[in-house]
């Protein structure tokens, strides 16, 4: 079996969002999937990753993988990493299919049936370009309009929690502390914006005690003074974690963040590649690494990555704010892999606009994922996707 041709796929309801068909000459396509900068991207796929991987076996997937990335790239969510992710995505679900296996059997098998689901709480709209107000949608079916999650956190969080725990989800991650970074830069918060911004907290706290886990997403906005200034005043309400508390550009940084806080660190899902995370886990302080397989390197690299985690005693989790194709496989990898707690996922996303995208999405029951029985992967592009006006594809054969 050969490579035959490698499609990139966007959207312009989706900018950020590039999926990828590797085609065999046996008829088989790899569905593959990275975001954000999907034209450096693709053209890194196009002009690197085709030339090298038409005419070659997709299943050798591991001889592949330096050729995925190129002379540059290789470190960080690059766009040749993010390029490479998507390839890699795809050869994963091409070997599956090509063995008549589901995923999570070539990875070593499921460790569990299920796994524990947390809900980041976006918009539906959220990472979306919708049309100008008024004029017909690009095809949205907007079944999950009453989840305006990013809205209730900020202004009804009590409620945001108890819809949540109805549904049997029994963790959330919010971002409350954004509009005051956005002030200075992250440079510094007043008294006045930090206590605005505990207030979500302070409310679901007071209602619910510890029924539900809380995460504070920081999204690496602060200087390291106010990072811990924000992490200590945290301290009191015993969240699952407090993620990327300062810019992921200096290891030692995130260090002295751990340990002037007792508030649990965790980081990693804008860093790519092994190297990257053997770094973070070397500074021995972190409570948990966050791996997006669709920035990191792919199914390949996440799965050594959390191997090398486990030998840390470090628990991992997956990230998904970005598109239906990395919640699946990430869902995969979580099934498979001992150390990994809990899958993200936005139930915005995943009861609208990921439905309208693919088919066989991975099932959520009572706050649990699992996976739809089927090769590979277990899911490809609805037919409708490639019927939409917004439709763009390159393709290279």
């Amino acid at each position: 079996m050969k490579v035959k041709s490698i499609e990139t796929i966007r959207l312009d309801e989706f900018p950020n969002l590039l999926f990828v068909q590797v085609k065999t000459d046996e008829g088989l396509v790899g569905l593959g999937e990275t975001f954000y900068g999907p034209g450096s991207a693709e053209t890194h796929i196009h002009e690197i990753v085709a030339p090298y991987l038409i005419g070659k076996d997709p299943c050798n997937i591991e001889m592949h993988q330096k050729n995925l990335v190129g002379y540059i790239g290789f470190v960080g969510a690059s766009a040749e990493m993010r390029g490479r992710s998507a390839i890699d995505i795809a050869l994963w679900d091409i070997l599956g299919q090509s063995c008549s296996k589901p995923l999570y059997n070539l990875l070593g098998g499921k460790v569990r049936d299920k796994i524990r689901s947390y809900n980041t709480c976006a918009g539906t709209d959220y990472i979306r370009n919708l049309p100008v107000q008024g004029t017909k949608n690009f095809g949205l079916n907007n079944k999950a309009g009453k989840f305006q999650d990013l809205n209730a956190f900020l202004n009804s969080p009590v409620e945001l929690a108890l819809s949540l725990l109805e549904s049997g989800i029994t963790a959330m991650k919010i971002w409350p502390f954004d509009f005051a970074a956005e002030k200075t830069s992250g440079q510094y918060i007043s008294s006045d914006d930090l206590k605005k911004s505990l207030n979500p907290f302070v409310k679901i706290r007071k209602a619910l005690g510890n029924k539900i886990d809380i995460m504070a997403e920081l999204h690496s906005m602060w200087n390291r003074p106010q990072a811990v200034k924000i992490c200590r005043a945290l301290e009191e309400f015993d969240l699952l974690w407090v993620e990327d508390p300062v810019f992921m550009d200096h290891v030692a940084s995130i260090g002295e963040v751990c340990r002037s806080t007792t508030s649990p660190i965790a980081v990693g899902e804008t860093r790519g590649g092994r190297a990257d995370y053997r770094a973070l886990m070397e500074l021995d302080c972190l409570s948990q690494v966050i791996i997006d397989i669709s920035w990191g390197g792919g199914i390949s690299e996440a799965k050594k990555i959390a191997s090398m985690a486990e030998a840390w005693h470090i628990p991992i989790a997956f990230h998904d704010c970005t598109g239906p194709v990395a919640l699946t496989a990430s869902t995969h990898l979580a099934l498979s892999t001992h150390n990994c707690h809990l899958q993200e996922v936005v139930r915005a996303f995943y009861y609208g606009w990921y439905q309208d995208l693919v088919t066989n999405l991975p099932p959520i029951e009572k706050g649990n994922i699992s996976i739809t029985e089927g090769n590979g992967l277990g899911l490809s592009l609805n037919k409708d996707v490639f019927k939409r006006k917004d439709l763009k594809i390159k393709i290279s054969s």
